[in-house]
């Protein structure tokens, strides 16, 4: 349901699984949301959802005084800050939600800032599922004034914004998340996977895990898909995470920082990649443990 006042203009700049979540949201809390992505095909879905979709970053930029940037890849951002760097606009906010590496985004903060614009490091820790339902929470560093100034804002699409400190300090705390959530999901993997060899009805699985004391966040999110064998709708991409899983390992390596669990997970990732669910949910690190230990499932499951 739309308001009918509108709070103000805010910019999205990639409006995929998370960025147009952050869209949706903003626009039914009352603001005017200017979006932009390279994937012109969203442009009708988020059209329809209120949001004005325009063709680049200056056009963007030209309509509003603060920005969300939700992208796939450190590249989309060096994109991103040369193109608002190029143009002679007032000073903008960026908000960076993205994970990448420290180095990136240390280098959009040395441009724009050079340009006369600000820059605030603000990772989100959820899923798009969680994103899709405002389960997300916001990492924000950076300009303490300007975190303060826009947190509201970033309280309509979310359920806790925190102020961790320094520019930086939100990717380093995403990391950290990161790096559990990447152990938890095969864990809930594992334990799935044991059950449903041992004769356990999957689904009932789920539901008695998450009722004691083994559950975890992400066993509540992604051992529904498990115990369904369906990981099309993806709330985080294999692709995506693989991606995510190289930061926190570079971050680890040179701070000296032996994270062996972590890196016992990485080769199932890929594993997943390899049998062709790039695409789907990180969840599908269950069809991988699967393989491993010969299940067969019984007729009735869904298939890929």
């Amino acid at each position: 349901m739309k308001s009918a006042r509108k709070k103000g203009s805010i910019g999205v700049i990639g409006l995929g699984i998370m960025g147009g979540a952050f869209a949706r949201h903003l626009t039914a809390a009352g603001w005017h949301v200017v979006g932009f992505d390279v994937d012109r095909s969203l442009k009708r879905a988020m059209t329809k959802a209120g949001v004005e979709f325009v063709d680049g970053v200056k056009e963007l930029a030209e309509k509003v005084p603060v920005m969300i940037s939700s992208l796939p890849h450190p590249s989309a951002l060096d994109e991103t800050v040369a193109a608002l760097v190029e143009e002679k606009l007032t000073p903008k906010v960026l908000i960076e939600t993205s994970t990448f590496a420290l180095d990136d985004k240390m280098r959009a903060q040395a441009e724009l800032n050079k340009a006369g614009h600000l820059i605030l490091d603000c990772p989100v820790s959820g899923t798009g599922a969680q994103a899709a339902v405002k389960d997300v929470v916001i990492y924000a560093s950076g300009n303490a004034k300007t975190i303060a100034k826009w947190k509201p804002m970033l309280s309509d699409f979310s359920r806790g914004v925190h102020d961790v400190g320094e520019y930086g300090n939100g990717s380093k705390m995403k990391y950290v998340a990161n790096l559990l959530v990447a152990i938890h999901n095969v864990a809930s993997a594992e334990a799935m996977v044991l059950g449903i060899k041992s004769g356990l009805d999957p689904h009932q699985m789920v539901e008695l895990v998450s009722a004691g004391a083994g559950t975890s966040r992400m066993f509540e999110l992604r051992a529904p898909m498990m115990a369904d064998d369906d990981y099309q709708k993806a709330t985080m991409k294999v692709q995506i995470f693989q991606k995510d899983m190289g930061v926190i390992s570079g971050f680890a390596a040179k701070l000296g920082v032996p994270v062996p669990t972590f890196a016992a997970t990485m080769p199932i990732y890929a594993a997943a990649q390899s049998m062709g669910y790039g695409m789907q949910d990180t969840a599908a690190v269950c069809a991988v443990i699967e393989r491993m230990a010969a299940v067969k499932r019984k007729k009735g499951r869904r298939k890929r």
